[in-house]
């Protein structure tokens, strides 16, 4: 058995061919759009409010401490461009929160939807009081205030107002919680992260208002001198008469337009209600028969969800994966091009023709869809979601490995005997799979599928899977050695691996459910394992494997791939 020169392309060699370069279309994202501006506003906003919330956990150490951690924080956003920075992300997450309150069309989201939303407007009114108390008493008026001020304002002047504040920084936490949920749920990392996110979650907002009780605690008891409170309640802190007057006319009219805006919003979403009663309504046949009508310009997830149709949406309809993805079958050529993001997500998954992503198509004229990955009608698609295990997109390497001439083995042997052989094959490739980084997905009567990248990046799942090949040749040379005796032909094997995007998780019914990978890329995998008997080789390694490691391959070519329009480049290594 001769071992297969994978491995040594890992080193760069003198002479040898550069690697081919990624296209141009796959390293070029859009540098802008909705959905990033929202995360990075609340990226900016998240730090912020974990800057406050540790701030106030200082109080469980003293008072002092408290200021110590205020300056160091003023420090850091109260400069000009910390101002600028925080302000323009707090815009924009409003703005872009009210963008989605008009968009949503039908109010039927999951919990965590309907936290996210609900938290999000309720933040604004509570923040505006907080924010004209605070930084614009020291911009228009001059007033100096720190916590000792805001401290005896929520527990001796006006505890309600502490209640309210408690009450704002649980739900900003909230909010922001679940927004970092949503985008990192789909994270090759975040199973690992999960348990130290969540003790985060809970920790920061607890000290924080136990941090917060501690020191109104300790103010309250201030509070008993005259001496103190004469220095500390001074106007230059808490401010003259008309002073007050004058910030609580700013918060009011700070409260009316943002009712107003809320007000105009849903007022919005009425006038297009109406036109969209004017303009008709549209046909959408499923592959079950079932026919809804739906207004015009209505996505194809929400036109499901609206009539309780089970579609699948991992991302939550947020054109973040390809969950969602559904084949247009009749009416196809009166469709609309599809948008950027769409486009950008279709680009990725090498889509066919019909394709489309339905949480952002949104067909005007009747048609007939086909969701590619359809829920079974009794799974709750919630239930389904909800679980770490519900599927994501994300790219893997995958090998298929083969055992050759395994019907003569058995017709040689009794069936036992095959069994045993059989078993110290898989035994064998399984082990060297697991040393190079990979795992063992399926058992596949004398061959098996292995998935790399499931806990890594791009880059070193390649190389594993690379080092995988020759491993398994290492050790299926020394099962041979031990087996030279029982065995007549030594084992032969053939492997075929391809790297690119696949939906890993658990496939299957609600009574027997197995995580496995699903998608061109396994396909690929299988088809290319099966050509190394035709092209009388180890194994078969296609060119997006070797981009994925970033290295040189060796003597590419093109083969045609059965499924598959185009050829793949491949490399083929050993000879059998």
């Amino acid at each position: 058995m001769m071992r297969t020169p994978s491995l040594a392309t890992l080193r760069s060699a003198a002479g040898s061919p550069p690697a081919a370069p990624i296209p141009l279309r796959a390293r070029i994202r859009p540098v802008l759009s909705l959905r990033r501006l929202r995360l990075g506003s609340g990226l900016v906003l998240f730090a912020y409010i974990l800057t406050h919330l540790t701030n106030h956990a200082l109080g469980n150490v003293s008072l002092d401490a408290m200021e110590d951690g205020l300056s160091v924080a003023s420090a850091l956003w109260l400069n000009p461009p910390g101002l600028a920075l925080l302000y323009g992300a707090l815009l924009i997450h409003l703005l872009l929160g009210l963008q989605a309150l008009y968009a949503a069309r039908y109010f039927r989201w999951r919990p965590g939807e309907a936290v996210q939303m609900v938290s999000g407007l309720l933040i604004p009114p509570l923040l505006i009081s907080h924010v004209t108390a605070t930084r614009i008493a020291f911009a228009t008026e001059g007033l100096d205030k720190g916590y000792a001020q805001e401290l005896y304002a929520f527990w001796v002047a006006a505890p309600h107002q502490g209640a309210l504040q408690a009450a704002m920084l649980v739900l900003a936490w909230i909010h922001g919680c679940s927004g970092l949920y949503f985008w990192l749920r789909l994270k090759p990392a975040f199973g690992r992260a999960a348990p130290w996110l969540l003790a985060m979650a809970v920790l920061v907002p607890v000290l924080a208002l136990l941090g917060f009780v501690q020191g109104g605690r300790a103010i309250l008891a201030l509070a008993q001198d005259p001496a103190w409170r004469a220095v500390a309640l001074r106007p230059v802190h808490v401010g003259l008469p008309d002073q007050v007057a004058r910030l609580a006319a700013i918060r009011d009219g700070m409260l009316t337009t943002y009712a107003g805006l809320v007000a105009a919003v849903i007022a919005a979403r009425g006038v297009r209600t109406l036109a969209e009663i004017q303009r008709g309504t549209i046909r959408l046949s499923y592959p079950d028969g079932r026919v809804v009508r739906v207004p015009r310009g209505t996505s194809v997830l929400e036109a499901s969800r609206r009539n309780r149709i089970p579609h699948a949406s991992v991302c939550g309809g947020r054109g973040r994966c390809s969950t969602c993805r559904i084949r247009v079958l009749d009416g196809s050529d009166r469709t609309a091009p599809a948008g950027r993001a769409e486009r950008a997500v279709l680009e990725r998954i090498a889509a066919g023709p019909g394709v489309r992503l339905a949480c952002q198509f949104r067909p005007e004229s009747d048609l007939a869809v086909v969701p590619l990955f359809p829920l079974p009608p009794r799974v709750r698609q919630a239930d389904l979601l909800d679980r770490a295990q519900s599927g994501e997109e994300r790219f893997i390497v995958a090998m298929f490995v083969d055992l050759r001439g395994s019907t003569r083995l058995a017709e040689e042997r009794l069936p036992y005997d095959t069994v045993f052989i059989i078993n110290r094959f898989l035994g064998a490739v399984g082990d060297a799979v697991r040393e190079a980084g990979g795992s063992t997905n399926q058992f596949l009567g004398d061959g098996l599928l292995a998935l790399f990248g499931l806990e890594s990046d791009p880059e070193p799942a390649a190389r594993d899977a690379l080092r995988a090949v020759d491993l398994i040749a290492e050790h299926v040379a020394t099962l041979n050695a031990l087996l030279a005796v029982d065995l007549e032909h030594t084992l032969r094997y053939g492997i075929g691996v391809h790297a690119g995007l696949a939906i890993v998780g658990e496939m299957g019914d609600a009574t027997d459910a197995r995580f496995t990978a699903l998608g061109d890329t396994v396909n690929v995998a299988s088809r290319l394992q099966g050509l190394t008997k035709v092209l009388g080789c180890i194994a078969v390694v296609s060119e997006a494997v070797y981009r994925a490691a970033k290295t040189a391959s060796t003597a590419i070519r093109e083969i045609p791939v059965e499924g598959r329009s185009e050829p793949v480049r491949v490399s083929t290594l050993g000879v059998l």
